[in-house]
């Protein structure tokens, strides 16, 4: 049930971070959601050293965290991405 949530997660993160980043992003689905998954392992890691991983209520720290970890990641990702297709963008 663990890799279903991660999975999930992964997914909403991802697409939000497509929103969140202007201009248009030539990423596939997949590999959206897989940035997605990382940032949430980033987002949860930096949470912890910050000591803010376990509050009462509603950890939103720890999601605003996730949240910036997965548009750095899906930023960076898009161009490798753009990059290694040879900077040709995908109609």
């Amino acid at each position: 049930m663990g890799w279903l949530w991660a999975i999930i997660v992964g997914l909403v993160l991802g697409l939000i971070a497509k929103a969140v980043i202007p201009g248009k992003q030539h990423l596939p689905l997949w590999l959206t959601v897989i940035l997605g998954m990382i940032g949430g392992i980033a987002g949860n890691a930096i949470a912890r050293s910050a000591g803010v991983d376990a509050t009462s209520g509603i950890d939103w720290w720890r999601h605003i965290f996730q949240l910036a970890a997965a548009i750095i990641l899906v930023g960076l990702g898009d161009a490798a991405y753009t990059a290694a297709r040879g900077g040709k963008r995908r109609a």
